[in-house]
């Protein structure tokens, strides 16, 4: 196996705290080696089976969990949510041979709520390149973390009353946001008679096995939003997953995708804010906002300027988020006008959706 050469950069933000979890003596002592080559990484435990990295994880928290899906006893597919549930502001990544990209594992896996699938060479051709694509990738996956957050908006008070039919309607999510979209599209009894926008923390090369599952949990169309197309009604446009997707209104009033390809403020790409706030631009009151389970803030921003244009936000509630990070931050800025299942959102939204207040 060729020697690792320590990828060198320059890292501002904390060192990130890993445990490997795999079944291998060997492929847990390369990862460690990998990892600990980089200044940004340090592997503080690594074990062969999920019982033991939950019992570590009773008394300690990481930062970064790289876990095989072949495991003795519970499969780390089987063990996700409780590692989710035991390091709530850790990542999980799945390290597997077995876990192919578009593969039904790496889909489940990423709807339970990982943050990312890499593929794991067998043990003994590691090679050069794996190393450093490894790094890369993490390094890509916290480099939120060293990018300052914006200040928070001042809190707002959410509207009692819609003052405007719905007009756009635009959903972000991140960790178990999958699992949780297949619940609210299940809960739509009607379409909402308007586009949708949506934001899923994704990385890019899952994008088309995303919308091809989306495309299965409900009757509405679901595409790609592409640059210059004119939004249709009862349409699902998904942010690519290098670009943010956004709108602005053009010619003769007509609304239309545009793409930016620059990370937010807070690292994310795609990132849930500039979508919002390209609808409260476009849309004013018309628009409307979901934010589903999800770490961070990511929403947030986005979601003040909605409710500063007269829209208004919806989000997941505590108890059936993954992380209640994205729509937490959304509650305690007094953005949100309910916190519900991700079952009942729909149907609030078709109700509130149709309902109009007095004009501003």
């Amino acid at each position: 196996m060729a020697a690792v050469t320590p990828i060198m950069a320059s890292h501002s933000r904390p060192q990130v705290r890993a445990m490997v979890v795999d079944d291998s003596v060997v492929v847990r002592t390369v990862i460690e080696r990998i990892l600990n080559s980089d200044p940004a990484f340090s592997v503080v435990h690594k074990t062969n089976s999920a019982e033991h990295a939950l019992c570590y994880l009773a008394g300690h928290e990481v930062d970064l969990i790289l876990l095989d899906i072949e495991l003795p006893g519970q499969s780390g597919l089987s063990a996700l949510p409780a590692f989710l549930r035991a390091n709530p502001h850790g990542k999980v990544v799945i390290l597997s041979g077995n876990c192919e990209e578009g593969s039904g594992a790496a889909i489940e896996a990423l709807a339970l709520g990982a943050s990312d699938i890499f593929a794991k060479p067998g043990s003994g051709s590691f090679g050069e390149a794996f190393p450093r694509s490894l790094i890369e990738r993490l390094s890509r996956l916290f480099s939120a973390n060293s990018v300052p957050l914006e200040n928070s908006p001042p809190v707002l008070r959410a509207a009692t009353q819609a003052s405007a039919p719905l007009a756009c309607l635009g959903i972000g999510a991140s960790t178990g946001g999958i699992h949780a979209l297949g619940q609210l599209f299940a809960g739509m009894s009607e379409p909402p008679g308007a586009p949708i926008l949506l934001t899923q923390h994704l990385p890019a090369s899952f994008t088309s096995y995303f919308v091809q599952q989306l495309a299965r949990m409900t009757s509405l169309r679901v595409k790609v939003g592409e640059q210059g197309e004119l939004l249709a009604p009862n349409t699902v446009y998904v942010a690519p997953g290098d670009a943010n997707l956004q709108v602005r209104r053009g010619l003769y009033g007509r609304v239309m995708v545009t793409l930016n390809p620059q990370r937010t403020a807070a690292g994310n790409l795609p990132g849930v804010d500039p979508m919002f706030t390209s609808m409260a631009e476009a849309y004013g009151p018309g628009a409307a906002g979901i934010v589903l389970t999800g770490m961070g803030r990511d929403g947030t921003v986005g979601g003040h300027d909605i409710v500063a244009a007269g829209g208004w936000i919806v989000a997941q509630n505590e108890t059936s988020s993954v992380v209640w990070g994205m729509p937490g931050s959304v509650a305690a800025a007094g953005l949100s006008c309910a916190l519900l299942d991700p079952y009942a959102i729909m149907d609030f939204v078709a109700r509130r959706g149709k309902s109009r207040g007095l004009k501003h």
